[in-house]
């Protein structure tokens, strides 16, 4: 497995969780005070750091570059949030999902070119 393939895989698993602690609550907790949530959430976030800090650790030591892995970050977060939003939040698909998908193809081709 290459060490992008490896980075995008554990920041792909990363992602769920975050996701889930970001914005699950709005849905799972909207009837609990504030506070329940943060509580949750941290709970949820400490497993995403699991992830998140050893793909970031790993992919540096496999000489990818800071802000490739902040743009590998920002691809796979719209990619885990589209569905997230989706099916789980059951928010209507927007067109903006596409125009923010390709400013990220954008990036990701200036991030990673010669």
């Amino acid at each position: 497995m290459t060490a992008i393939a490896v980075v995008v895989t554990l920041l792909i698993a990363s992602n769920l969780f975050m996701t889930y602690a970001w914005y699950g609550h709005l849905k799972d907790l909207a009837g609990q005070p504030w506070y329940i949530a943060v509580l949750v959430s941290w709970g949820i976030a400490f497993f995403e750091y699991l992830l998140q800090v050893p793909a970031n650790r790993y992919g540096a030591s496999h000489q990818i570059q800071l802000g490739q892995l902040k743009i590998i970050q920002e691809v796979v977060t719209l990619g885990v949030f589209v569905p997230f939003s989706l099916i789980y939040m059951n928010r209507p698909l927007s067109l903006n999902f596409l125009w923010a998908g390709l400013c990220m193809c954008g990036a990701v081709y200036f991030v990673f070119r010669a």
